[in-house]
């Protein structure tokens, strides 16, 4: 009799909890891969806003919440840019996100960082060493890079996979560029998607 009630008991415990598991949706997961297209002009913010379109780049990240509702986040970002007039560039970011819900299920999103710019030359450098020119190659060097941003997106929540849309505007000061100016602007439109696993 006692195997009888622990088998129906165990029995109404699992179908209870599939049940409950079943209806459950997830929303907000750590660590979704975020890929997007980037759209970089060395430009002041919101001016001739084409160039971006000249210069396109990737990025791939991740990102971790900061609390349980999932509205501030920490960003993990890794950016290749191609430029032929100021050289190609690696960029790593990492920025702290707000994003409020503007109504389901669109939030839009505020955020500022750090990050580190390795930047290419556009043609080869030279230097003197015993009385000739020497060819140095496209090697560039790293800066410090300190971006804002602004953009929206779409959460598509789903029980297994769900991925967010967004569009981005960022603004970034580079410093030591060179040595006449030591902090130059460049700007990214960033167009892209979270997919939560």
């Amino acid at each position: 009799m006692k195997k009888l009630i622990l088998l129906s008991f165990g029995s109404c415990l699992i179908s209870f909890l599939s049940f409950g598991q079943s209806e459950k949706v997830m929303d907000y997961r750590n660590f979704p891969l975020t890929v997007s297209l980037q759209f970089h002009a060395f430009s002041m913010p919101f001016k001739n806003l084409k160039t971006n379109f000249q210069n396109i780049g990737i990025g791939i990240g991740t990102e971790v919440s900061h609390n349980s509702k999932h509205d501030w986040v920490q960003e993990f970002t890794l950016i290749w840019i191609r430029n032929k007039k100021i050289g190609n560039g690696l960029f790593f970011i990492t920025q702290a996100a707000w994003r409020p819900y503007l109504g389901n299920p669109v939030f839009g999103e505020v955020k500022a960082g750090l990050g580190y710019h390795y930047a290419f030359r556009p043609s080869d450098s030279f230097k003197m060493q015993e009385g000739k020119w020497i060819s140095t190659g496209k090697k560039g060097k790293g800066m410090l890079a300190i971006p804002v941003g602004i953009g929206l997106g779409i959460h598509d929540y789903s029980s297994k996979t769900y991925t967010s849309p967004f569009v981005n505007y960022q603004f970034m000061l580079i410093k030591g560029f060179n040595t006449t100016v030591p902090i130059v602007p460049e700007t990214f439109i960033q167009v892209g998607t979270r997919t939560h696993f």
